[in-house]
């Protein structure tokens, strides 16, 4: 694998000094081939100028060869994939159409309607599409209506989009830093831990959410996800972060083993998600809450509004809701992807934003989060 400090701006130190006459790198052509140049560049973080001065041509030919109005020659095919990293087969397709590089398209999960929204992505191949809903980013525009119809331009969006199944508060901020230093799009669906990792499995998301651990380490949540996932995996620490009970103004017990004595109402999670797994140690033998909560947000949204009185979520959460928060153990949170995946460029994007310095000083910055560990690659194998 390829290491991540590579997909940096400036972290990556190649032979520049290679220039060719400019007539030499292009030419027209009527019928380009089919290319990835862009989707590569994008996970470098460079723009089409660090692109052309890495590989000693003119931006103007970077644009064209990018839009597939100009082919380039031998050198520049050459000097491109020297740069990006890969074999000229690799950055330019022979398939005369972008489907040709895609399966059949299919529905991620649920059934089309015909006032069906929806997104387009890529894993391993499969063109997916999946039914929009709300994200981490709230409402973000879709890409198509009514049962998904295959042009060149969506799948052109499906291969720069990034799929995600996480239940991080702060997915969100992730999300903007990915698309603005990368050009690439990041989904980020709303799931349990254990629904990430299924997902996961059957190849519907690049990327699964994990806090299954009791402990900061990254043992526990390898193996879970050991347990999860048959297909050889990698784990990324994305932070730590501060797991506890969210109170809400009308209880007055100090401490956690004062609030376990009294008679309060508690909105629980679906079984498979991190904050379940903490409550049913806490409750130990008494019945699991009737109430349930889909996620971080909604358990303080219960308890903000009346609902309940406590519920197990994140110091970020129970904060911005302005509850009271009693801390109860430090968890590792990870992003676990598919080894069959670690060399996609929006896989390897998305690993050198979280080893960036920006993304961990503002994550760093929330409540709760500690991302000193944060960019760690563990191996499931």
């Amino acid at each position: 694998m390829k290491k991540a400090t590579a997909l940096t701006p400036g972290g990556l130190i190649v032979a520049g000094d290679r220039i060719a006459p400019y007539d030499d790198i292009i030419m027209p052509s009527t019928d380009p081939k089919q290319n990835r140049v862009r989707v590569r560049r994008l996970a470098r973080q460079w723009s089409q100028a660090e692109l052309a001065a890495r590989a000693g041509i003119s931006r103007t030919a970077v644009s064209a060869i990018e839009g597939e109005r100009l082919v380039p020659s031998v050198t520049a095919a050459l000097l491109l994939a020297t740069v990006l990293e890969c074999t000229v087969e690799e950055l330019f397709s022979t398939q005369p159409t972008l489907l040709a590089r895609h399966k059949s398209p299919q529905w991620a999960w649920g059934g089309a309607t015909e006032s069906s929204r929806y997104w387009c992505g890529s894993v391993q191949g499969q063109l997916l599409y999946y039914p929009a809903e709300i994200t981490a980013l709230g409402e973000i525009p879709h890409d198509g209506t009514g049962l998904p119809s295959t042009t060149p331009a969506r799948i052109r969006r499906a291969e720069e989009t990034l799929v995600m199944a996480s239940c991080d508060p702060a997915a969100g901020l992730l999300a903007r830093l990915y698309e603005r230093a990368t050009g690439f799009r990041l989904l980020v669906f709303p799931r349990s831990s254990r629904q990430a990792l299924e997902l996961l499995e059957a190849g519907l998301v690049h990327v699964a959410g994990v806090h299954l651990s009791s402990d900061a380490t990254d043992k526990g949540n390898l193996e879970q996800v050991r347990q999860s996932v048959t297909k050889p995996t990698r784990l990324v620490r994305v932070a730590s972060w501060q797991d506890g009970i969210a109170v809400g103004s009308n209880v007055t017990a100090p401490t956690v083993r004062g609030l376990l004595r009294d008679r309060v109402t508690w909105i629980g999670r679906e079984a498979g998600s991190g904050a379940r797994q903490c409550l049913d140690e806490l409750l130990q033998d008494k019945p699991a809450p009737r109430r349930m909560a889909r996620d971080h947000r909604g358990v303080a949204d219960a308890i903000r509004c009346g609902w309940a009185d406590a519920g197990i979520c994140l110091q970020l959460v129970a904060e911005e809701a302005g509850l009271r928060f009693l801390p109860i153990r430090t968890e590792g949170y990870d992003l676990c992807y598919q080894r069959a995946n670690e060399e996609d460029p929006r896989v390897l994007a998305l690993v050198g934003v979280i080893q960036s310095p920006e993304f961990q000083e503002l994550l760093g910055e929330l409540p709760g989060y500690d991302t000193r560990d944060a960019g760690h690659i563990v191996d499931t194998a």
